[in-house]
């Protein structure tokens, strides 16, 4: 069984990979766009030192929201990060298959 920290090096690793790719448009790309429009430049200075970070720095700075069993067998095999700071609804869902593995990267809310 893998630990939190490792889950979220995996997470990070993968999220990083498909930024910028097609398989990210409407997941990691289409997660930094929304939130770029939508977040004045006050937060963004605040919490990442520019009033509009791009997208590696946004990425970079997630932070873990949780982690989480889709089976409830007590296995965690989800990590949902998010901007810090309690301002977004929606997450980038991180999901591992049995052997540990990314299975996918989503944007959900």
């Amino acid at each position: 069984m893998q630990t939190k920290q490792d889950m979220e090096a995996k997470a990070r690793f993968a999220i990083n990979a498909l930024q910028g790719t097609p398989d990210a448009e409407y997941s990691v790309d289409l997660f930094v766009s929304h939130h770029l429009d939508e977040l004045d430049a006050a937060y963004w200075s605040e919490h990442f030192g520019a009033s509009k970070p791009d997208a590696a720095t946004i990425l970079a700075g997630l932070v873990v929201r949780e982690f989480w069993d889709t089976e409830e067998d007590g296995v965690l095999n989800v990590c949902d990060l998010t901007l810090p700071g309690n301002v977004a609804d929606a997450v980038l869902s991180v999901r591992f298959d049995d052997a540990g593995e990314v299975e996918c990267v989503d944007m959900e809310s």
